[in-house]
């Protein structure tokens, strides 16, 4: 019939294209994913910043306390500074970094107990945006933690925080809470308790953080322990980190030396990231 209704074809394809298999759908950085994963882990030490920021301010300045009033009194002074002055920046990054080193520690590991390790390996994410995301949101920690940590020396009275080298500062800051991010993200890979990953904070990271100069200048010590600290990366990140702060450090009588410290502790951490990216590639002890 000539006033029947004609059906209208449609113009769009039978079936919907697909990529071949094996061929990635998202091409470049997947930002958005990354992105998530980063607030993702922001918020999951937010969520305790009781425990996660602040009580770590609170433990450090208790050791600020204990050492001045144990060997600062009368006026002792070191690298020409009142002692409580000296000690305050190693104490800040000592907090950093072991937040940190205790933030990406916690990722996989938590997901390896809980049986959830699968909600970070599904995600259309590459190694390299898995790591990242989770050494940044470290860092983030140590940063945020770092913060709350200089403003409780503040109220200390006898501290000086005035920063003679502000890049020093931020970049042997920056450096110290990635070298443990990256440390910590390859202890959570290994661990597969939380038993080992305390036993790396108690045997590892604590003595080297204790043992690198934090209170006192490696001159003193005899040549054997000096060759020994300097052996130790966290001996050039507190003491370059401190002579952001003080002008000096024991590091070399030169600035250059500071400078070669800060170069040497980028290649390490090229180093310690290229590592633990092969691992997490391997997917040794993350995949059944």
């Amino acid at each position: 019939m000539a006033d029947q209704v004609q059906p209208i074809e449609s113009t769009a394809p039978a079936t919907a294209a697909f990529r071949p298999r094996g061929e990635p759908v998202i091409l470049g950085v997947n930002r958005i994913g990354l992105w998530s994963l980063y607030i993702k882990e922001v918020r999951r030490f937010l969520k305790v910043q009781t425990q996660t920021v602040w009580a770590p301010a609170v433990t450090t300045l208790l050791f600020l306390v204990i050492f001045t009033v144990a060997l600062g009194r009368e006026g002792r002074e070191m690298l020409g500074v009142p002692f409580a002055t000296f000690v305050a920046p190693g104490l800040i990054v000592m907090g950093m970094m072991q937040n940190a080193f205790a933030n990406s520690s916690f990722s996989f590991l938590s997901g390896k107990i809980q049986g959830t390790i699968i909600d970070l390996l599904m995600p259309p994410l590459s190694h390299g945006e898995l790591m990242t995301g989770i050494v940044a949101a470290a860092v983030t920690r140590a940063v945020l933690v770092g913060a709350a940590v200089g403003f409780a020396m503040l109220l200390y009275p006898g501290v000086s925080l005035t920063m003679a080298h502000p890049w020093a500062v931020a970049w042997f800051g920056l450096m110290g809470a990635t070298m443990l991010a990256l440390l910590g993200l390859l202890t959570s890979i290994w661990a597969e308790k939380f038993d080992h990953a305390a036993a790396i904070t108690n045997f590892v990271v604590a003595p080297l953080s204790l043992l690198s100069g934090t209170f006192y200048v490696i001159d003193n010590l005899s040549p054997a322990f000096q060759a020994i600290s300097r052996a130790n990366p966290f001996f050039y990140v507190i003491s370059g980190f401190r002579f952001g702060f003080l002008g000096q450090s024991d590091i070399g009588s030169t600035n250059q030396a500071v400078l070669w410290s800060a170069a040497g502790l980028a290649m390490f951490n090229l180093v310690l990231g290229g590592a633990t990216y092969a691992l997490l590639r391997s997917g040794w002890k993350l995949r059944s």
